[in-house]
């Protein structure tokens, strides 16, 4: 008999105990908290713009990685021209090239939620009294 990963059973106080690793900790939320977090149009905002910004990186990797495989797939003979009279190709920098826009993609990221998005989620707990 399997158990849901976050059963909810009670000290012999009566108090609510949750496993641990649960992700409620010491306060546990109400169904009117949550729809009142979920109703705020902070808390939207925040969730519109965090989705928005992750999928526009996301689309963006993707187009990059996977125009690099193309490239390897239907013109290999691009990729072998040799750079600078040496050995190296292009393929060899235009790979460690996607592997850079996406540490780069990361930092970005980052950067945003650092700023803009702990802006907002500052902004959601200012307006919810917390």
């Amino acid at each position: 008999m399997s158990r849901p990963p976050y059963s909810q059973a009670t000290s012999p106080s009566g108090s609510a105990v949750h496993e641990p690793g649960s992700s409620r900790g010491a306060h546990t939320q109400t169904a009117s908290e949550y729809d009142r977090i979920v109703a705020n149009p902070d808390f939207q905002q925040l969730v519109r713009e965090r989705t928005r910004f992750g999928w526009i990186l996301t689309a963006a990797i993707l187009i990059i990685y996977f125009g690099f495989i193309g490239l390897i797939a239907f013109d290999k003979a691009l990729l072998a021209v040799k750079v600078g009279g040496g050995t190296a190709s292009l393929g060899l920098f235009l790979g460690v090239g996607v592997i850079l826009i996406a540490f780069v993609l990361t930092g970005i990221y980052v950067a945003r939620a650092n700023t803009r998005f702990d802006a907002l989620t500052a902004d959601l707990k200012r307006s919810l009294g917390q």
